[in-house]
């Protein structure tokens, strides 16, 4: 028994749906449904390949088209059962594995076309994302599957602002997404406190890629680059891949901004008290050193580790209630405490990676409200989370120098044309 795969890439521009459409074609078709076979024969660029040239995609009338909107819990069996359609043609589907491996991680509101005769199934159209459609289509007694890949289009996209109460309110006025907000505080998370160093004034400017096809956007991608000026200090980043794929964020002379520790253990939540060696205790209403950081969040935000490193305590503590003492190589440590509960499984001795979910936050131990005290150590000593230096990982090696440069050049230059016309509507 033969099955036939094929990948034709850049054949399509396919809407969110399972539609597959061609503008330029005339012909008028149903909305929603899959176009007629003299449609997608016009739509066929010209090919070198023989092999496809001689599998050509032909999709018939639309009159038998039947769309079926995926509810919650359903599975492709459970679709073929209602639609009166054989088991054995959905088990000859999922018979043709990895071709037809999305049909089995169906998610509510998705849509899947069918075209029946005679009540058997002669295809199936479905659309994982608005990038790639599933064709599967009966050969004799068999079923074949085709995916159809979309063409992608990049368009760079700019936002620029200033913050007056928030991050997250100043960025949706530019007209950046929660995501890409967040994406920017990740970028400059190992410089900045984005729950604490933030001032009413503070600026910022991000070059950001967008994704489009058949002239709709389908989504945001990869910030390009992006700077940030806080309390008279400016901080800017640029997106570089190497050779071997690897992307990562570096400021326009190489220097990795990446550090081996992040400023703060928690996202976007409002610091209550600062780094003193000298404030009066809530509760017991004496001036003690406050060694740390303490940052107000709802009970049971979860508390990431802000480095890599080992479990060296985990228990209770007079006045710290559960408290989690990280170990990162000789000479680091850090403490997160009053939390309500640890992540599951967590033991003394595991191994943490660097934004990895170790506990949350609560108000066990002495506490009047639920926050994470966040404490960092240098040798023993206590440190200012917020002013220590971090140690800095490698910046851009000597062998990719010449390309990050010429890459980074374009973008770098749009970050000043970004900052200067900011700059210029501010006067």
């Amino acid at each position: 028994m033969t099955r036939r795969s094929f990948l034709l890439g850049t054949l399509f521009a396919v809407t969110v749906g399972a539609t597959i459409t061609r503008e330029s074609v005339g012909t008028e078709r149903s909305p929603g449904l899959p176009p007629t076979s003299a449609q997608v024969a016009a739509a066929q660029p010209i090919m070198d390949s023989p092999l496809q040239q001689q599998t050509p995609v032909l999709v018939p009338s639309a009159t038998d088209w039947v769309t079926v909107r995926v509810r919650s819990g359903q599975t492709l069996s459970n679709i073929f059962e209602e639609q009166q359609l054989p088991s054995d043609d959905w088990l000859e589907i999922i018979k043709l594995g990895s071709d037809a491996a999305a049909l089995r991680k169906l998610r509510a509101g998705d849509q899947l076309q069918l075209r029946v005769a005679e009540g058997r199934l002669q295809e199936l159209v479905y659309s994982p994302d608005p990038r790639e459609t599933l064709q599967i289509r009966r050969d004799g007694e068999e079923f074949e599957a085709i995916r159809l890949t979309a063409q992608i289009e990049h368009r760079t996209a700019y936002a620029r602002g200033t913050i007056r109460s928030s991050f997250i309110a100043a960025g949706q006025a530019a007209g950046l997404s929660n995501r890409l907000v967040l994406d920017v505080a990740k970028v400059f998370g190992y410089d900045i406190d984005f729950a604490l160093d933030l001032r009413e004034g503070d600026r910022f400017a991000v070059a950001y890629d967008t994704l489009w096809s058949n002239g709709k956007k389908l989504r945001d991608g990869d910030i390009l680059a992006a700077e940030f000026n806080t309390d008279g200090d400016t901080y800017r980043a640029v997106r570089f891949v190497d050779r071997e794929g690897h992307a990562g964020y570096y400021a326009p002379d190489g220097t990795s901004l990446r550090k081996y520790f992040n400023r703060a253990p928690l996202d976007f939540i409002r610091v209550s008290s600062g780094f003193s060696l000298g404030r009066l205790h809530p509760i017991l209403n004496s001036i003690r050193a406050h060694k740390g950081v303490d940052y107000a969040a709802p009970q049971g935000t979860p508390v990431k580790a802000t480095g890599d490193g080992h479990v060296e305590f985990l228990g209770k503590k007079t006045g710290f209630g559960n408290v989690i003492v990280l170990k990162h190589g000789g000479a680091y440590e850090t403490v997160y405490a009053h939390l309500s509960r640890y992540k599951k499984g967590l033991k003394e001795g595991d191994s943490i990676k660097q934004g990895q979910v170790i506990g949350y936050v609560g108000m066990t131990g002495l506490a009047t409200a639920p926050h994470l005290h966040y404490e960092f150590r240098v040798n023993g000593i206590h440190k200012n989370p917020m002013t220590v230096a971090l140690p800095r990982a490698n910046s851009i090696a000597r062998q990719y120098r010449v390309q990050f440069r010429a890459e980074t050049s374009p973008l770098v230059a749009q970050l000043d044309t970004l900052s200067n016309t900011r700059y210029a509507s501010l006067r």
